[in-house]
């Protein structure tokens, strides 16, 4: 018997060791299979590169301005690889920094969404009761509200109250981020009030954790996939707002650059500088589409139904 034991514990130290199931690592095993989600991923990431780097990547500061050179056609300098806007500035280099400034938008709205919309989704689902009716209430009142015309109205009082109104980025963050939580607190409420009567969540109250215990170990961690899917489809979002506001003249302010913006100012020479409306909005579109396929890939795999 023992001859067969230790033969037996030989085998089971030869095979090899299987690594215990792992939601997030299976889940990016399955999100890299992915490839339209892979490649949006890559340039999602090239575009972070840019607008972090715009200051060393850039051939020519984005204000720098030569009226001489204004309203060069692209392709016909090696100087101005993309032509010149207006007002003779490198159109390349402005729509670099623009990337910047969009993706700050895109990325501080949705920060705030998550400071406030997670910590009144979390107060209303574990609680509910009367906590839960105050916040629904909010929401409710907030999500009546087109978030174009509450952004427009909050800007419109800044400026009327501040001549001196700066860049205007940090007003339009504030404004789109106001209201941009509310999606992100109705999902958290919804995670938290379906996790709540779990098994491990009864034993954790059995045992004496106590509320804030119990949201922070155990139901914010189960929720974060579908936050994190939310998270990463609401940063095009914004910066579509944001480059929706620069295009009606409410949003970026010169000489800052926006892609939004660039579009708008493109509208008085769109028929013969064609270029100046084409590069943003394409580089818009772009960015849209990349953090959707990426949003889409995510929420794929972290889908445990999608797992073999």
């Amino acid at each position: 018997m023992s001859a067969i034991a230790d033969e037996s514990a030989l085998i089971a130290l030869s095979e090899p060791q299987r690594r215990p199931a792992n939601l997030w690592r299976d889940a990016w095993r399955r999100f890299f299979k992915n490839k339209l989600a892979v490649g949006a991923l890559v340039v999602m990431l090239l575009l972070v590169v840019l607008a972090v780097g715009a200051d060393v990547i850039a051939p020519a500061r984005y204000d720098y301005s030569v009226l001489s050179e204004a309203n060069q056609f692209p392709f016909r300098s090696a100087k101005h690889v993309l032509g010149t806007d207006s007002v003779g500035r490198d159109f390349l280099s402005r729509l670099i920094y623009g990337a910047r400034v969009s993706l700050l938008v895109g990325f501080s709205v949705q920060a705030i969404a998550v400071v406030i919309g997670m910590s009144l989704g979390t107060l209303a689902g574990m609680f509910g009761g009367w906590v839960d009716y105050i916040v629904m209430r909010w929401v409710e009142v907030l999500t009546s509200i087109p978030i174009w015309l509450f952004a427009l109205f909050l800007i419109s009082i800044w400026r009327g109250s501040d001549q001196d109104s700066g860049s205007g980025v940090l007003k339009v963050i504030v404004a789109i981020g106001l209201i941009g939580w509310v999606d992100i607190c109705r999902l958290t409420r919804a995670q938290l009030l379906s996790l709540r009567q779990k098994d491990y969540v009864l034993a954790a109250r059995a045992i004496g954790a106590t509320p804030l215990q119990i949201a922070l170990r155990h139901l914010l961690p189960n929720a974060l996939a579908p936050l994190i899917v939310a998270i990463t489809l609401g940063v095009p979002t914004a910066m579509f707002t944001e480059a929706g506001l620069s295009f009606l003249g409410f949003g970026i302010n010169d000489p800052l650059p926006s892609w939004g913006k660039m579009v708008a100012d493109a509208n008085a020479y769109i028929r013969v500088y064609w270029h100046l409306g084409l590069f943003p909005t394409l580089l818009i579109a772009l960015t849209m589409l990349s953090f959707s396929f990426v949003g889409d890939g995510l929420r794929d795999a972290l889908d445990p139904r999608t797992s073999k």
